[in-house]
């Protein structure tokens, strides 16, 4: 036994002190037995494999820190093409980064000849305890995740998802925030946002209305569809094909009902202008049908008395 297999006693500490005294005592001996030249050539060699174990760890964490940066970079280069907000941008590149550099810290302390199954396996076990304590937050991350790279809506959208809709006016990693018509803000976690169906209304720029007239039975089907189509014709920001609608402005005769016909008048308009002709047609079918002759049906209930000729 050689002076370097002394200096790698084992890890695990003596039983008893005697047992100290003895290993202290057989080393002592043994450099004493020990000749000078064996015993500095043996260290010298020794030294020379760590020193290279050494280089190899420097040149390993010195490469693997360039590849890092140049990771960061491509994904702030990616960021930045997709207009990505800065907090989340930032917040991706770190957890890379740290993620990267622990992986990198791991293999380099391997290369010095250091067993690493341990710190791997406790590093994974930290890490599956932290993901169960952590599962929503980890599952709204992973949300937060998709619509940044699958982008189903951004700020400023105006969205409907489940009961709720409103105006998207904050999107972070873990939840998106809704702001109702009515001013009301509604906070929505992200792992259900990005399994969820949402409707997102101001993804293109057109959208078609839509409007249902019951009028009472006895109206002239071609009187009320000239009527209806000049409304729609009057208002200037109804679009047709010329400008770049699907199709042209419709009035059809949609349903005849128990006590009522249904006309349905179909055009498209600019998302910012839905709103607005949506309800200035509802007035002006209002105001202007009955002036035009076409009345609006009511509840009707029809009785009938018959008279029983044998109580006179």
């Amino acid at each position: 036994m050689n002076l370097i297999s002394y200096l790698s006693i084992s890890v695990s500490p003596p039983d008893t002190l005697s047992q100290v005294q003895a290993g202290i005592a057989e080393f002592a001996e043994k450099i004493t037995n020990t000749p000078a030249e064996v015993l500095i050539e043996d260290m010298v060699g020794k030294a020379i494999g760590f020193g290279l174990k050494v280089l190899a760890a420097i040149i390993i964490y010195l490469l693997g820190a360039w590849i890092i940066r140049k990771i960061k970079a491509m994904l702030s280069s990616v960021f930045q093409k997709r207009n990505t907000d800065a907090s989340i941008a930032s917040f991706v590149q770190s957890i890379t980064s740290i993620s990267l550099t622990i992986l990198l810290v791991i293999i380099t302390v391997g290369a010095l000849g250091v067993d690493t199954s341990s710190l791997a396996a406790l590093l994974t076990g930290g890490g599956l305890a932290i993901g169960m304590a952590l599962n929503g937050t980890v599952q709204n991350f992973a949300g937060g995740i998709m619509i940044l790279v699958f982008r189903p809506f951004q700020s400023g959208d105006y969205i409907q998802f489940d009961q709720w809709e409103g105006t998207v006016t904050e999107v972070n990693i873990v939840s998106t925030k809704l702001t109702t018509v009515d001013n009301r803000a509604i906070i929505i976690p992200n792992g259900i946002l990005a399994n969820g169906t949402i409707n997102n209304f101001s993804h293109n720029k057109i959208r078609r209305a839509d409007w249902n007239i019951d009028l009472e039975y006895g109206t002239s089907a071609e009187k009320a569809k000239e009527v209806l189509m000049d409304l729609l014709k009057s208002e200037h920001r109804i679009l047709t094909v010329a400008d770049g609608a699907p199709a042209d402005p419709f009035v059809g005769l949609n349903l005849l009902g128990n006590s009522s016909i249904q006309f349905t008048m179909r055009a498209w308009v600019s998302k910012e202008d839905y709103w607005p002709v949506k309800f200035l047609m509802n007035e002006k079918i209002y105001a202007e049908l009955p002036e035009k002759g076409l009345h609006f049906p009511y509840q009707k209930l029809d009785v009938t008395i018959i008279k029983d000729s044998s109580a006179s």
